[in-house]
């Protein structure tokens, strides 16, 4: 299995460019499902999660294509052949339960089973399960798969989720495109990639308003037809590179990133006294060269501060000069990286939800395991910062969200490569 081996080597300078949303691309890939006509999406990152959506989509009948590198995905479903999502697919990653609201809304059935995906916490289906029930579908839990069905198609409701899910959201959006009448979406999640979503969606002929806001409202047609859309920037993998001079020194510029993208995670950075500046190409982060500030984070819902970042940015305060508290509100087993930053000579202590971080002078190189997606990034951040050598295992979870990661990084004069086994 291969490993990433970083050793600490002083600032990084320079620019890396950003790719397409992984969140987003996964979001947008089961759309295709809706129409006869193709879909093309442009600015599709490069990621093992991307390959595993195309593979399951195939697996229901839909033709794809990756061109230009891999940059432009070609969706096309003239025909769902097969109504069944397999285990031995959707257990790879938890967006696969996105081809449950596409399915019933176009077939009227639908097989999908439970998903899988990094194990941060239970994230649970009947919030999805719940909202396409009141839309008029029956739904049955048999053998850990989901029996979905429709007597004369799914029906336009008001569905108020009792929590924001982006997942849920997305569901619901992409099943009311085609449902009977008008579905309003109460409560709904406001994340960047929603808005993309419905943006593509608009283009496929989908009547849609509110995307952005809490409410939601879509009035079911009778077809969508065929778009070519570009994949929004990704805010995760923005704010994982900003936080690379933020850590090690230095001064790089994010191409192709936006602030809106990141409000609550930029205002963090310069609280802890790192310069986040706009620029014509992106935002420029710069590490004023004194040691970083402690700052305390609460990991929100969109607008807030991004669950996805909060061990990337733990890793940064492991070095902060005073005390800083980090309380994870979105998924209740998301520390498990902090063991293995402590094995790095990190100061942590975690109770519950809440992870107590102490700064200490210097992080020192270990051999650590990535334990999630996320974390995998955080001990690469770390390993910038530490003296000496770190070596990252289990290094599959990075391939899932990040494409090109050593060669960004060394593009930036970071020491890494990575170790095949």
């Amino acid at each position: 299995m291969d490993s990433i081996l970083v050793t600490g080597n002083g600032p990084v300078n320079g620019q890396i460019p950003i790719a397409g949303a992984k969140n987003a691309c996964l979001t947008l890939m089961p759309a295709t499902l809706l129409s006869e006509e193709p879909l093309t999406l442009t600015n599709a990152p490069r990621l093992s999660d991307i390959k595993t959506m195309a593979e399951l989509l195939s697996s229901l009948g839909t033709e794809v294509a990756g061109l230009q590198d891999g940059t432009v995905q070609a969706l096309g479903t003239k025909e769902i052949s097969n109504h069944v999502a397999h285990y031995d697919i959707v257990r790879k990653m938890r967006a696969s339960n996105l081809v449950l609201g596409p399915m019933l809304a176009r077939l009227g059935h639908a097989v999908v089973s439970l998903p899988g995906g990094c194990a941060i916490g239970a994230r649970p289906m009947d919030i999805h399960t719940d909202a396409l029930e009141l839309m008029g579908a029956q739904i049955e839990l048999k053998d850990g798969y989901l029996h979905a069905k429709t007597n004369g198609g799914l029906k336009g409701a008001v569905i108020p989720l009792r929590f924001a899910s982006v997942g849920a959201t997305e569901n619901i959006l992409m099943a009311a495109t085609l449902a009977k009448g008008t579905t309003v979406i109460e409560n709904a999640a406001k994340e960047p990639e929603i808005v993309d979503l419905a943006q593509c969606l608009r283009k496929m002929g989908a009547q849609i308003e509110g995307e952005g806001t809490s409410r939601i409202e879509i009035q079911g047609v009778d077809r969508l037809h065929g778009a070519t859309h570009p994949v929004v920037t990704d805010r995760i993998e923005l704010g994982t590179y900003m936080l690379a001079p933020a850590i090690a020194g230095g001064e790089v510029e994010l191409l192709g990133g936006r602030r809106e993208l990141l409000g609550a995670f930029c205002d963090k950075l310069e609280e802890a006294d790192i310069s986040v500046e706009e620029t014509e190409k992106g935002l420029k982060v710069k590490n004023k060269g004194a040691r970083v500030k402690s700052v305390d984070v609460k990991t929100e819902i969109f607008p807030g501060f991004p669950t996805d970042l909060q061990a990337q940015m733990m890793a940064l305060l492991c070095t902060a000069e005073g005390t800083s508290v980090l309380e994870e509100t979105i998924f209740e087993n998301r520390f498990m990286h902090a063991p293995e930053l402590i094995r790095m000579g990190a100061d942590i202590e975690v109770h519950g939800g809440v992870a107590t971080v102490k700064g200490v002078d210097r992080l020192k190189g270990a051999p650590v395991m990535a334990t999630d997606l996320r974390a995998s990034v955080s001990m690469i951040l770390a390993g910038l910062a530490a003296e000496g050598e770190t070596i990252v295992s289990r290094v599959y979870h990075l391939d899932r969200g990040y494409e090109k990661v050593v060669r960004k990084f060394s593009a930036v004069g970071a020491k890494i490569e990575r170790v095949k086994a």
